[in-house]
Parts: structure tokens; sequence; C-alpha cells
């Protein structure tokens, strides 16, 4: 269904009450999420009937426009999320994620462990949610602080770190999903960009920061998670994960071992990189086969048809049915009880995602982004600080990096039509670094990381607030080095 309450609210509405509208259904969002203490999803619903009826725009137009942009954002984006979640689940279940952390963290000591940290959290960050990898990781760091000299927030801090940054700013994340889809940004350039955004921003926020803040905020190791802690490894929770106070090597004392109980074998490290990794090669290789071959050649056209980002995670959950669920000893059954497991949880992310493009739809139809985006032209504002400050602005508000994006985005989508192809992936990458900019109390991500590591609220506004803080600047910083270069 399209909708056409554009032009009509461009003649019926001037420009001031169309930026009243704006900033009453903006508001609506902040007030109803931060305050009221609702549901991101009936927030943004409400917040789109606020802008739209403020802006002046028929009843029945504005549900038409919200729903087509629920429609359209979810068939978009919402299979990009489902299937990365598979490929997450198999890893998690399978033990592939613990698998790749145990080898890379076994396999280094003393002052390289934090760059280490960094590094497996960057990789295993690259399918997995946020939460869940801080679930997987925090164990790991815990038992690694308790066993070495290194210090908890030196290893803790890198580990947040990267999976900080791949959530922010790589697909298939969700938030940089949204932008793409709301830009009409291209995702294999995008994916390209974010990866070398994502080098230097982890490692100043993470070892670099950590070793900083790790001498000024002393934290003694919290007792290590037990079984109850943590998700059950079994496709239907039948198989516990054992105290990790436990998991060290009789013959190789501080070693860790592999933690799982029961029959269940570990699918391997290069297995569990492999499937980790395919989806993202497959998806850079068509970004840069379009950068570097001729339209119309026969590689080109097999890497756009494989690296289309539905057909690259479908790839991924294909080889990870086997690389990780077969070789971990599942069978079909369990293998299929994970997929269909990975899917619940993501309900809640997937609705209220859908209900951010539907609310961007209705702040572009009604004319509010081509206000904004005149202004700013006429102003010399520049697009990518713009979406930037937008995003930062919602964040500390709502708490919320994926309401952030979805409205920053819908705000300076007219933007992106005025800019060439590589600038409308750094208009996503700008919006992304700004969603992460200092988490504080209104952030569900703050109480998880302070109750995990035993912190005072103090103690996690300078370390995890702070850490989210660089992570933006610097982020944001390495978007716009790019746009001088590229």
């Amino acid at each position: 269904m399209t909708t056409t309450i554009a032009a009509e609210a461009i003649t019926d509405a001037g420009t001031t009450q169309l930026v009243l509208a704006a900033v009453l259904g903006i508001a609506a969002v902040v007030l109803l999420i931060a305050w009221a203490k609702w549901h991101p999803f009936l927030a943004l619903i409400s917040s789109a009937g606020v802008l739209g009826l403020a802006a002046g725009a028929a009843p029945e137009a504005v549900v038409d426009s919200f729903t087509a942009g629920l429609g359209s954002t979810a068939g978009g984006v919402g299979v990009l999320i489902a299937l990365g979640s598979m490929i997450g689940a198999l890893l998690a279940e399978s033990g592939g994620a613990d698998g790749i952390v145990n080898r890379i963290v076994n396999g280094v000591s003393g002052a390289a462990l934090p760059w280490a940290m960094a590094g497996v959290a960057a990789l295993i960050g690259l399918p997995l949610f946020f939460e869940v990898g801080v679930v997987l990781l925090v164990p790991i760091v815990l038992l690694a602080a308790r066993r070495t000299d290194v210090g908890l927030l030196r290893l803790g801090i890198p580990a947040l770190a990267g999976l900080s940054v791949l959530h922010g700013l790589v697909p298939p994340h969700p938030g940089p999903l949204v932008a793409i889809e709301t830009l009409q940004a291209d995702l294999g350039l995008t994916l390209l960009l974010g990866l070398i955004c994502a080098v230097p921003t982890v490692i100043i926020a993470g070892p670099v920061f950590g070793n900083f803040i790790a001498k000024r905020v002393p934290l003694q190791v919290p007792a290590l998670l037990a079984t109850g802690d943590r998700p059950a490894s079994g496709p239907s929770g039948g198989q516990d994960f054992v105290d990790r106070g436990d998991l060290t090597n009789p013959n190789a004392p501080g070693e860790l071992v592999d933690e799982q109980v029961g029959p269940r074998r570990n699918p391997g490290f290069w297995a569990a990189v492999l499937t980790v990794l395919l989806p993202v090669v497959l998806m850079l290789a068509r970004g840069i086969a379009e950068l570097v071959l001729p339209e119309g050649s026969a590689l080109r056209d097999t890497l756009e048809v494989i690296g289309e980002p539905v057909v690259a995670l479908l790839a991924g959950v294909f080889v990870a049915m086997w690389a990780l669920g077969k070789r971990a000893g599942f069978d079909r059954k369990e293998t299929s009880a994970v997929l269909g497991g990975a899917l619940p949880p993501i309900a809640g992310i997937l609705l209220i995602v859908a209900a951010g493009g539907g609310f961007k739809q209705v702040l572009v139809d009604v004319g509010v982004g081509s206000v904004i985006a005149d202004a700013a032209r006429d102003a010399n504002i520049n697009a990518l600080l713009l979406g930037f400050l937008v995003a930062v602005g919602i964040r500390v508000a709502t708490g919320s990096a994926t309401v952030a994006t979805i409205t920053a985005a819908g705000i300076v989508a007219p933007l992106a039509t005025t800019l060439d192809r590589t600038e409308v992936s750094l208009l996503a990458l700008a919006i992304g670094a700004g969603s992460l900019f200092f988490s504080h109390v209104n952030d569900a991500g703050f109480w998880m990381v302070k109750e995990y590591f035993g912190m005072t609220v103090g103690q996690t506004i300078k370390t995890w607030s702070v850490m989210e803080t660089i992570i933006s600047v610097v982020g944001f910083a390495c978007v716009m080095l790019l746009s001088l270069l590229l």
C-alpha cells in the first residue's frame, strides 16, 4: 500500500507546524519510553499518531503511512535479523563461541590478553546480539581475571568494546540494518567502511581505555557465574553448563578447558570461525565487486547474487547447520530446535524495528524530513554531523540505540538523496556511532554490565558509560576522516 500524505501535509501545513509536529512526535517517544516506561513498540506506534495528527494529516492517511513503513521495514530488515539470530544461536548452543574464546585466550597471556579479548569479542560479536555476547563472554573475563594478574577492567572493557562497536556499526545487527534500509545505502560498502572504522574504535575504547581506567577504578573480581546464571546449552535446555570456577585444566593450571558436560563435542575452532565470517565475506565481496568490476561481467553478477544479504546470511545458516550443529553432535531434530528457539527471543526486537520503520515513514510522508533537510542545507550543516547529533540526543533521552538509529535515520533520510553512494554509507555509520553515545541509567545494557561486574552506579558511569562515549566519538571521527579521504 502506498501513501500520498506528504503532498497534502506540505500544502496544508506550514514549516512551523511541521517542525512542531516533529518535536511533539519525538518528545512523545522520549516521554513514553523514559518517563512512562512504555514498551518502545507501543511508544513508537502512539508517537507516530501524535506526529501525523500534529502535522495536519488525515487519521486514515497516518494509519496507511505507518503500516506501509512497518511492513517494508519488517520485510527488508526482519528476515536478516532472524537469519543472523539463527547463526548466533547455533554458535552459542554448539559450543562454537566458547571454543573461539578459549582457543584465543589460552594462546596469549600477560599484556597481550586485553588485545586478544577485544579481538575475540569483535569476532563473536559479528553474528551475536550484544546481550548474548555479554552472557557468553563475561564468565570467560571473570575467570581469566581470577587466574591472571591482568585485572578485571583491563580484560572486561576490551571485551565490552568489541561487542558494542560491532553492535552499533556493522550489519547484520539491527541498528545498522535499519539505517541502511532507511537511507537506501549500499550494504556491502557500508559493511566494508564499518569494519574499517571498527578497528581503531575497538582499539582506543578497548585495550587503551581499559588500561587507563583500570588504574583509576580498582575492582575486585566478583564470584564466578554458576550454572543458573547463564542459559542452558542444549536446544531444549537439557545440557547445562557447569560452574566456570571449575573450568581449569588439571594438567595446565590456569588454562581454560571446554566447559560442556554430556556427550556433545566441540565443533572445532576453524569451523566456528568459518561460520561467523562466511556471510561477512560474501557481503564484502559483493561490495568490492561493485566498486572494481565492470557492470555486466559474469564474476560481478555472481558476486552480486551471492552477496545479497538474504543469500549470504541464508548460506551462513546452512553452513552453521553442518559446521556447528552436526559437528557438535546435534541430530536434525536438535538442530531444528536450536534454529526455532532463536526466533522467540528476537520477537520484541523485530517489533520495535518494524514500528520504528512505521514512525520513520510518517516522518517522511508528512514532509518533516524534507523540512529538516532543507533547513540543514540552508544552514550549511554537514549531513553526517546532523545525523550523528540527532542520534546522540535520542540515545541519551531514551537509552535505546535502536530507537535512536531508527528515528535519526528517518529524520535525515531526505538528505541521503543529495549524497553520493559513499556518503550515504557514511551517513548510516554516523547515525550508528551517535546511537552508542553515553549509555546511562535509562539503558538496560548499563544495568547488565553493572551487575555482571559487581560495580556501583558511579563506577559503571566511569567505566561503561565513558567507554560507550569514546566509541561514539571515535567512531564518528573515523567516519568524518573517511568522508575527507573518499
